[in-house]
């Protein structure tokens, strides 16, 4: 029974979704060659290249970078922050009031 479990186990992290592309003749000729390089099939290619652009384009929408003035004022913004104005401090009365806090 132990060799069953180990197969249910296996069965359930099997890959169940499907992708499906058209793809033209000479996309296809690319994306075959650089399988070939990479030593794996182009169905694995696909899926692995995909994972990686999908990472990558979520990492680049996630992630804020910033570079010289920008981050100098970003930084200093967060280490010395602006007192709040009268309509901040307005909004923050009226949710204290709502909440109850």
């Amino acid at each position: 029974m132990p060799g069953r479990q180990v197969r249910n186990v296996s069965s359930q992290s099997r890959k169940q979704e499907r992708l499906e592309a058209r793809v033209t003749r000479d996309q296809k000729r690319v994306i075959q060659r650089a399988a070939e390089i990479r030593g794996i099939s182009v169905t694995n290619f696909v899926v692995v290249s995909a994972q990686e652009a999908a990472a990558e384009t979520i990492k680049d929408s996630e992630v804020l970078t910033l570079r010289d003035r920008a981050r100098e004022v970003f930084v200093n913004a967060l280490l010395h922050p602006p007192a709040p104005n009268a309509t901040a401090r307005a909004a923050a009365r009226r949710y204290r009031h709502r909440t109850g806090l």
